[in-house]
């Protein structure tokens, strides 16, 4: 359901930032990806999913509380080394 997908959202943003990930790179993954598949998916209200915009919206919202985790992770010496 999207309130599933909505939580997974969530939860996914919170481990990757305690991990020492930049939280920041969930939103605009979802922006990249509305990008991509613009004009093929069905109407939010039709779709199991949340739309991409929802998704970004709550992701964002989020955000503030995920950085600090990362901050805290950070000062635990959590650094993941990701090349592009």
């Amino acid at each position: 359901s999207r309130k599933h997908e909505s939580e997974a959202d969530h939860m996914g943003i919170m481990m990757m930032a305690k991990a020492g990930y930049d939280p920041a790179e969930a939103p605009r993954f979802w922006g990249r990806f509305a990008t991509m598949t613009a004009g093929e998916k069905p109407p939010e209200f039709l779709s199991t999913h949340p739309s991409h915009s929802t998704r970004i919206n709550g992701l964002s919202a989020i955000l503030p509380n995920a950085q600090q985790l990362q901050r805290v992770a950070q000062q635990q010496g959590k650094r993941p080394a990701c090349n592009p």
